[in-house]
């Protein structure tokens, strides 16, 4: 389909007053985006203002591939703009495909326009986590700007480019539908804080064939927040989750943010997929650099790290956001065969310590394989997806694990024997015959919920001697 008109940008006029010398708000999104759309399409779009295109070409708006309406409070109050997204939708069909909204400042879903109310929107406004104050970005070449208002720029300039190569080829790139299984991905809603980030995992996965849920923008009462995300995770394999500073605001008649509600929903499908032998995964990611986090929020992530029951098929990753994305495209690519467990005789024993411990289990390996057992060990050498790979081949081959608690903490203890319980997860097809917790310096806090899971704990003064392995052992092979 050949449109006059890649893209025509409606606002309302008092959003692009000169401020001093300065051009426009919109006049200078208008640049912005025109650049940015050009590295992407390799060649220069055609955008135009609100006021460019009435004075030149039809007023049906039939001829325009993507409509970018501006949001602001100025905007819902306009009876131009709302007339320019009336005769869109009445000379377009699939309207709301071809409508990508941007915020210059906040508006609540129920003032916006009903048209649209479901679209998932690019906000191109500063939000103060602490303060929640609203600042607009007043030098676009600031470090803030270059973090949140460039790669939101990056972002919406490829959900245009799509559209239009969508409309031109009238079906999705066959190549990168080709190169890829197609799966459907549950992507959790974040804080404001998190925006950009969950926007560079979204743009990356659908550039992978991958089909990103939700589509719409969630709704702002609690039981309706419930039941679409209960809908869309029923066609998801996999949800994802992006854990920040800011707990985030409660929907309408709601008591969890919308984060909390997406987690627990999510949890929930884990726990029914666990009970029917079905598989359905989630990533959590926790930012390594929490800062003036609410005590809510503290509460909320304590009870993800601490809490059995909601880590039933959970990963929980407190690591660069870099090394995270490395990681959902091992887990969705499937690089890991999970056919190819190596036989072990039923006598593989995977003994996890942390780095600094290596040296202190040495002899403990040499009694392990002394009575006859092979002993996977875990790998600290290259890159850390290198590292994890290592790992849940461990996890997948092991008949039995022993967790040494050296000179780490309790939390690590708690994490691995999580990854323990949770290996069925990583494509095992045989049961662990037994699981120790072997810590010679100290004793273990909170062991009651580890002993539910038939941990068997080795401790203190008798745990110093790797002779104290053998009765383990002894029973292992009973």
């Amino acid at each position: 389909m050949a449109l006059d008109i890649d893209v025509l940008i409606v606002f309302a006029d008092a959003d692009n007053e000169p401020s001093g010398n300065s051009e426009g708000w919109v006049s200078q999104f208008k640049k912005f985006l025109e650049f940015m759309l050009s590295q992407v399409l390799t060649q220069k779009p055609k955008i135009l203002l609100k006021g460019e295109y009435d004075t030149m070409t039809s007023p049906k708006l039939d001829n325009v591939a993507v409509l970018i309406p501006v949001l602001s409070n100025a905007f819902v109050t306009s009876t131009t703009c709302v007339e320019h997204l009336s005769r869109f939708s009445e000379a377009t069909k699939n309207a709301r495909d071809r409508i990508i909204k941007v915020g210059k400042f906040p508006v609540a879903l129920n003032e916006q326009p009903e048209l649209l109310r479901p679209l998932i929107g690019h906000d191109l406004y500063q939000l103060d986590p602490d303060s929640s104050e609203i600042k607009e970005y007043s030098s676009y070449f600031s470090p803030g700007a270059e973090r949140q208002y460039w790669m939101e720029i990056v972002d919406l300039s490829y959900d245009i480019a799509e559209i239009l190569f969508q409309l031109q080829q009238g079906s999705p790139d066959p190549v990168i539908k080709n190169l890829f299984n197609p799966k459907i991905v549950y992507l959790a809603e974040v804080g404001h804080d998190l925006s950009v980030q969950r926007n560079i995992i979204r743009r990356e996965l659908q550039r992978n064939g991958y089909t990103v849920l939700p589509t719409q923008a969630l709704p702002s009462v609690s039981s309706e927040i419930e039941r679409i995300v209960r809908r869309d995770l029923e066609d998801c394999s996999m949800s994802i989750h992006l854990i920040g500073n800011n707990y985030g605001e409660l929907p309408e008649n709601g008591s969890r943010s919308v984060a909390d509600l997406q987690h627990m929903i999510a949890a929930e499908k884990s726990q029914e997929a666990s009970k029917k032998n079905a598989t359905f995964q989630r990533l959590i990611w926790i930012s390594p650099n929490l800062s003036l986090t609410s005590e809510r929020q503290k509460g909320f992530i304590e009870t993800i790290k601490r809490d059995v029951e909601l880590q039933e098929g959970a990963e929980i990753l407190e690591t660069p956001l870099e090394d995270f994305k490395n990681i959902i495209r091992e887990e969705l690519l499937e690089s890991i065969d999970r056919k190819g467990v190596k036989e072990t005789g039923g006598r593989a024993i995977y003994l996890l310590y942390e780095k600094e411990d290596h040296d202190e289990v040495k002899p403990y390996v040499d009694v392990i394989e002394k009575c006859g057992f092979h002993v996977l060990i875990p790998t600290f050498d290259g890159e850390l997806l290198e590292q994890r790979i290592k790992h849940i081949e461990n996890l997948r081959a092991l008949d039995a694990a022993i967790i040494y608690k050296g000179k780490t903490n309790e939390q690590w203890v708690r994490m691995k024997a999580l990854d323990i319980m949770k290996a069925p997860g990583f494509g095992r097809k045989k049961p662990i015959v037994a699981k120790a917790i072997l810590a010679p310096h100290d004793g273990i806090a909170g062991r009651e919920t580890l002993q539910v899971q038939n941990f068997r704990f080795i401790e203190g003064e008798s745990a110093r001697s790797p002779e104290s392995l053998k009765s383990f052992l002894l029973e292992f092979t009973s």
